[in-house]
């Protein structure tokens, strides 16, 4: 339960984080920071992805003591990948200060871009090597302190220094600093290096993660090319509008779902190391229903208590906006979410990912024909319809392909079934609350969608939560026998 314990914190933390900087930067310059942001994560994406996902995929406890090779290969490439990256920020800083001595100038972005694309290439790849060796505590704490650390800089950044270069500065520091601080136990024994193997292993990750980091950085261009739209024809602060809104969407959707496949992709990975392939698709089968159990609620109820969110939550600058921008997103997000935690990993687990490009690529393309077409017609939401659209079609051509063809991933289609229902009744019972006082609105609307939603998984045991819980709550009893292999990272 710690993996998921630390993604409680990050999500929360996070949420209130981007809320504070999107009301100290102003409309404007969040814009600006948004859009720096969204280019940072494509430069991660394209340099560092394809490492984090195979140390997801190819390192374990056994493999940390057995196969060392494997370590020292993705440390390698890091490190080369992690220089090169520094030497560009710096090489932009200078030009900066040389030809365009401005905060706010292309250089100085795009050198702080760097610098915070850098910091969260280094911090995911530690957090995926702890993930993958099931040490939930460790996980937690370097959690813990990234987030305290990202808190106190960013906000002071942003307090301090308005202007986004120092924002996105911050944001690369934190994340490094709190990998320094726990590198002690994340190392793993010393040994000898062996360079042909060190070799074998880079050929091993580029044949498995480039096309998965081709699909990734796909979809990282869609929020870079949105908000690009947008700033181009309406202006930095409409940009600003809609960033907002999509991050607080996205993390509203999603975060649930990125604890959950960290935790259930390592299960599968593990399954197999012990099982085989056929278990380990069996397994990514169940996972599926437990995905979608869990985050269609999630969308279900963001959706029915965004007025009152917007309201008490949102800045006053982004109301209005806000909640057209999310309310069109919403559909899309979970998709995304769905294409990322719930089909993706089939893929991976067969070592097999090209087909997850050419899905991300027709939504992209999609997403960029809508926007020559739909913003003339409906404004500047018509960005959010082209950015759902695409993602939607994404989903559906991945979806097709994983679940057809005699290699079809098999699929708990009641457990589905049953959360679509489950879900749809709790929208029932929280859409007159909608119209209602925003302060009531949210503070009945809460409970009320967890009681009526949770009563329903538990009456129907649905994806086995009910089973799961019940096991869980007698280990933890007094005198109860804990088992010597846990299911889930403790």
């Amino acid at each position: 339960m710690a993996v998921i314990a630390a993604f409680v914190l990050n999500a929360g933390l996070n949420f209130v984080l981007g809320l504070l900087i999107a009301k100290l930067l102003g409309p404007a310059d969040f814009g600006l920071f948004a859009l720096a942001t969204a280019g940072a994560i494509v430069a991660n994406t394209i340099l560092f992805e394809w490492l984090r996902l195979s140390a997801t995929r190819f390192y374990s406890v056994r493999v940390r003591v057995d196969e060392p090779w494997i370590r020292h290969g993705l440390d390698h490439a890091y490190a080369f990948l992690a220089l090169a990256l520094f030497a560009a920020a710096l090489l932009c800083a200078v030009f900066g200060v040389s030809l365009q001595p401005s905060a706010d100038s292309h250089f100085a972005i795009t050198a702080g871009a760097a610098v915070a694309a850098l910091g969260i290439g280094v911090f995911d790849y530690h957090a995926a090597l702890v993930r993958a060796r099931f040490d939930g505590a460790l996980y937690f704490n370097l959690v813990a302190v990234k987030n305290a650390l990202a808190f106190v800089l960013m906000a002071g950044a942003a307090w301090y220094f308005p202007q986004p270069v120092w924002v996105l500065v911050a944001a690369g520091i934190s994340q490094a600093v709190a990998v320094l601080l726990l590198y002690g136990p994340m190392r793993d024994p010393v040994v000898p290096r062996l360079q042909a193997r060190v070799r074998e292993t880079w050929r091993l990750f580029v044949a498995y993660g480039l096309p998965l980091i081709a699909a990734n950085a796909i979809y990282q261009l869609l929020p870079f090319l949105n908000r690009g739209s947008i700033a181009a024809h309406a202006g930095l602060a409409e940009a600003g509008y809609f960033a907002l809104a999509a991050d607080v969407t996205t993390r509203s959707i999603g975060t649930l779902g990125t604890a959950l496949d960290l935790l259930l992709f390592q299960l599968a990975v593990r399954v197999e190391e012990q099982e085989g392939r056929a278990a380990a698709e069996r397994q990514v089968g169940l996972n599926v229903g437990v995905v979608v159990t869990l985050l269609l609620p999630c969308a279900v109820g963001f959706w029915a208590v965004l007025p009152a969110l917007e309201t008490l939550v949102v800045p006053e600058a982004y109301r209005g906006p806000f909640s057209a921008y999310a309310g069109v997103m919403v559909p899309g997000f979970f998709c995304l979410a769905m294409m990322n935690f719930a089909l993706n990993p089939i893929f991976q687990i067969r070592r097999r990912t090209r087909p997850v490009i050419a899905a991300a690529c027709v939504g992209l393309g999609l997403n960029a024909a809508g926007l020559w077409f739909l913003p003339p017609l409906l404004g500047p939401e018509g960005v959010a319809v082209a950015q759902t659209l695409g993602l939607a079609t994404a989903t559906l051509l991945l979806g097709i392909r994983a679940l057809t063809g005699p290699d079809r991933l098999r699929l708990p289609w009641w457990e589905i079934l049953a959360a679509c229902v489950a879900s749809m009744a709790m929208a029932l019972c929280l859409l007159p609350l909608r119209h209602i006082e925003p302060t009531r609105a949210l503070a009945l609307g809460v409970p009320l969608g967890i009681a009526v939603y949770g009563a329903l998984v538990w009456f129907f045991d649905i994806a086995g939560l009910r089973g799961h819980a019940m096991a869980r709550l007698s280990r933890s009893l007094p005198g109860s026998p804990r088992p010597t292999e846990p299911a889930s990272v403790e």
